[in-house]
């Protein structure tokens, strides 16, 4: 959408661009909603999610010390919407649903001390704000070598995106029977489809406790380090624009360049590379 400033006119903007001015309008029509919308949201988001303890007319006026000016009764159905009220009742905030009836498995990760690769692998979702609506990411990832082995980018959080992101991982390593899967509690890690497909390669699977995110501290940081140096440098227009965007930082950035000071300074990649022979074995070697 077109920034008029000084005397820049919607007229020689459009004579510019070689588009009509009732095309222009026309589209501004279409998608200034849904950007503004989308801006909204997300500003609501990370309000809530600075000031835990806000309700939500101190979200409202915490918007409006950043000159947005919002109704407090659309401040309150955001917050509801994404699952943000009585926020102080809780330690951090959910992208999936664990309101469900599967089972749910024992945390078999917090004490295990790993000693290679693929003896334990963790599993996590969060969500990516484009331009006009909000995406889901799922990843996995080996805590020993910090490297993500499958991940996932979807306009949905079915099943199908942790699965996709589970396939992933299973094409790109061979593996052997008994590495601990480690998830939240969330419906697509709990649901009959996602527990049968990690009982037939014979994985353990493992749960973090009810409202405890430090279970699954390698993948929040995970999702901490793509947010900061991938996310927030980026406006994506749409979902392939995210997902090129996404796919060069984890495959050629994350996982081949940056630097982890718990790897002794090497990049998962060169990390695995480094590896003597006896600690690339699977947990069931």
């Amino acid at each position: 959408m077109m920034q008029l400033e000084g005397g820049f006119t919607i007229q020689r903007g459009c004579d510019l661009a070689q588009v009509s001015r009732a095309g222009y309008y026309r589209h501004f029509q279409e998608h200034a909603p849904r950007q503004a919308e989308t801006h909204l949201r997300d500003a609501i988001q990370r309000a809530a999610l600075e000031s835990r303890c806000y309700g939500y007319r101190r979200v409202q006026e915490a918007l409006r010390q950043e000159g947005i000016v919002v109704n407090h009764k659309r401040v309150q159905r955001v917050l509801r919407e994404d699952n943000l009220l009585s926020l102080r009742n809780r330690k951090y905030v959910l992208t999936t649903n664990s309101r469900h009836e599967f089972t749910i498995y024992p945390n078999l990760a917090a004490d295990l001390v790993l000693s290679g690769l693929n003896q334990l692998w963790v599993a996590d979702i969060t969500y990516i704000r484009l331009l006009e609506e909000f995406v889901f990411l799922a990843v996995i990832l080996d805590p020993y070598s910090r490297r993500v082995v499958g991940w996932e980018l979807s306009e949905s959080l079915q099943a199908e995106i942790a699965l996709k992101a589970l396939d992933r991982a299973l094409g790109a390593r061979p593996i052997q029977s008994g590495i601990v899967h480690h998830s939240d509690r969330g419906i697509q890690y709990c649901c009959t489809e996602y527990v049968e497909k990690l009982k037939s390669h014979e994985f353990l699977i493992s749960m973090s406790r009810r409202g405890n995110p430090y279970d699954n501290a390698k993948a929040e940081s995970f999702m901490k380090t793509l947010t900061s140096e991938e996310v927030y440098l980026n406006q994506y227009r749409d979902l392939e624009h995210a997902r090129g965007s996404i796919t060069q930082f984890i495959d050629q950035v994350y996982n081949g360049r940056r630097l982890h000071s718990a790897l002794g300074y090497l990049s998962p990649a060169a990390y695995e590379a480094a590896l003597p022979q006896d600690s690339k074995h699977t947990a069931g070697a």
